[in-house]
């Protein structure tokens, strides 16, 4: 094939050339120039003078400002059917950006006049690069909040017992109203309205790259095209396929995990910067936890899990979700809940993650403060909230001693933090459970009193993350870590919803249970004569503290929360966790009253998608 033919069928992979003319893409095409870049190629360098137009066909560029003493004061990626340069040339003059290849690349290069000449000329690329040039500034003014669709995607199986996933897939976005194609390597692929597919491998023979490249193109100016492919097409075509693709979920089992690590390293020995679109999808049986499986996680940007079936005893949906879950990413989406501190308090955080469940709206990441902390993890890890409810008025209640004496609830706190019964507690549910092998994202936060600052946890032992996050200073000592010291998080960031859009989430839901305080404290209320004002105890005034200092900080992490939900948990003392059932209920009442509001926002992300929510 020849540098022009293949210039025209990467230009017809590119956004910018729908609906255009054959002899318009011809003409377009042959104004640009091929470039291939390797891992760490400088596409352009700060203070230099932008002249040119980098239209993004394969791989990933990262854009970085630079300051005028060398800081990088800005950083993003830009991937396939994107572009760089556009508004930069625009300004003729230096621009501060630099830009390199992450992966390996393949970009189409214009000259800046010349492609403003040829919009003149041709009506619909001026409207497809004007239409690309807002994306970009949108993405930028939004902070890449904005659904972004993978046009290009694989699913690549270890084994055909997860075929069922794709396949449940394709069917759900022809329900969506997409027109997926399906390039696959299955001579009895089943066949299904709305879903274009070829056997392009393990036919009477192999397409060559040539033909899958112009059969793509072809297909991608009315649709998504998939790959859907056994990890037996070997390394060659797996490179070929990772170097392409947006997105490639690796497909796995927990009893055949293990022959894809030796695969991948090989593969991502040719690009370690594969790893970044790269997700290990589980497919599990019920009751099936997900293996621990470090090597292979370590060569994945995240994994997903997915299960067919019925909940076993004491499970909820979350696993179950999973592959509506798996829906949310291929269309652009991650909806975050934020789950802020306050003590028990924070037991209506049961009754809000119930009521989501209920009325359809599928979680894909949760970030937890202390209290938040421990119901997001326990639920992450699958349990029903009316179960964990039942669970904590139990575990939860002072035993016969502590019932005798007077504020024998807070003596009772203090006991569990100073004998170190929580962790007891959290082993009855979650064992030796990694938050990395929960049915969904959880994100814990904590302070580090030595480095002053917050730690996010997203990875390690389950239990500990949670004891690190409610460790409540005066209550408990720090808990030490190699070089960390480590307390309740509320001490800054109280409410994370910040954490999840740094995580990627492009809709946020935060819960604060101390957006409301009662002007209450030790009986003691603002016209409370001197004479009779009564004295607290140390622990009531350690958690009235904590209370007060996160309503005030609260702000800080809760800014970029989409909407926020604030039960009115007021009339509840910060240690009644025997009264969880009732809390939980506020919880859920109070979210219940929010759904049409959330169900607005998020039909205002993806119509199609979430027209369903409720239902």
């Amino acid at each position: 094939m020849s540098e022009t033919d293949e210039r025209q069928l990467l230009f017809k992979m590119h956004p910018c050339s729908k609906h255009l003319s054959k002899e318009a893409l011809r003409e377009i095409a042959s104004a640009m120039e091929l470039v291939r870049c390797s891992i760490g190629q400088v596409v352009h360098r700060p203070d230099e003078l932008v002249t040119s137009v980098y239209l993004i066909v394969h791989g990933r560029l990262r854009v970085a400002a630079v300051d005028g003493q060398g800081n990088t004061v800005m950083q993003r990626y830009i991937g396939a059917g994107d572009q760089f340069g556009g508004v930069a040339a625009a300004l003729t003059e230096p621009s501060p950006l630099t830009c390199v290849a992450e992966d390996p690349s393949t970009l189409l290069r214009i000259d800046y006049a010349k492609g403003m000449e040829l919009t003149r000329k041709h009506d619909a690329f001026r409207l497809n690069f004007t239409r690309l040039l807002a994306d970009s500034v949108r993405r930028t003014v939004f902070n890449d909040r904005l659904p972004t669709q993978p046009q290009l995607v694989a699913f690549l199986h270890e084994s055909d017992e997860t075929r069922i996933v794709s396949q449940r897939l394709f069917k759900r976005l022809v329900e969506l109203g997409e027109m997926p194609g399906v390039f696959t390597d299955q001579a009895d692929f089943e066949t299904v309205e709305g879903i274009r597919q070829r056997q392009t491998l393990g036919g009477e023979r192999d397409w060559t790259l040539e033909e899958a490249i112009h059969e793509a193109a072809r297909w991608l100016e009315s649709g998504r095209l998939f790959i859907d492919y056994s990890r037996q097409v070997g390394p060659e075509h797996a490179a070929i396929v990772l170097e392409r693709c947006q997105l490639v979920f690796w497909c796995v089992t927990s009893e055949n995990w293990e022959c894809s690590v030796q695969f991948l390293q090989e593969i991502e020995s040719r690009s370690p910067g594969w790893r970044d679109k790269i997700r290990i999808l589980w497919l599990l049986k019920p009751g099936e936890q997900a293996p621990q499986a470090t090597e292979l996680r370590e060569l994945a940007h995240r994994d997903i899990k997915i299960v067919f079936g019925a909940p076993v005893s004491n499970q909820g949906k979350v696993l179950f979700n999973g592959f509506e879950r798996l829906v949310h990413l291929v269309r652009g989406i991650k909806i975050g809940v934020a789950l802020g501190g306050g003590a028990a308090r924070g037991m209506a955080h049961l009754g809000v993650l119930k009521a989501l469940e209920q009325n359809g709206i599928v979680v894909d990441m949760i970030a937890g403060t202390s209290a938040g902390a421990m119901t997001g993890t326990l639920y992450a890890a699958g349990l029903d909230p009316d179960y964990l409810v039942e669970s904590f008025v139990s575990d939860l209640r002072p035993s016969w001693f502590f019932r005798c004496l007077p504020r024998g609830d807070q003596w009772y706190l203090l006991y569990k933090y100073r004998m170190g019964r929580f962790d007891p507690m959290l082993r009855k549910y979650l064992s030796d459970i990694r938050l990395e092998q929960l049915s969904l994202p959880m994100h814990t936060v904590t302070v580090d009193l030595i480095g002053g600052q917050s730690v996010v946890r997203d990875t390690g032992d389950a239990v500990h993350a949670i004891l690190e996050s409610i460790n409540l200073p005066v209550l408990s000592k720090p808990i030490n870590r190699p070089g960390q010291a480590l307390v309740d998080g509320g001490l800054i960031n109280n409410i994370p919803a910040d954490v999840l859009v740094s995580k990627g989430c492009n809709f946020v839901i935060a819960v604060s249970v101390t957006a409301k305080m009662e002007n209450v404290f030790a009986r003691n209320r603002p016209d409370t004569p001197y004479e009779r004002m009564r004295s607290a105890s140390t622990i009531q005034t350690v958690l009235r503290s904590f209370l007060v200092q996160s309503t005030s900080v609260n702000a800080i992490g809760v800014q970029p929360a989409d909407l926020v939900i604030e039960p009115d948990v007021t009339g509840f003392e910060l240690t009644e966790f025997t009264r969880t059932d009732e809390l939980a209920a506020i919880g859920e009442q109070t979210t219940t009253a929010a759904i049409p509001e959330i169900q607005k926002l998020l039909n205002g992300l993806d119509a199609k998608l979430f027209a369903r929510v409720g239902d």
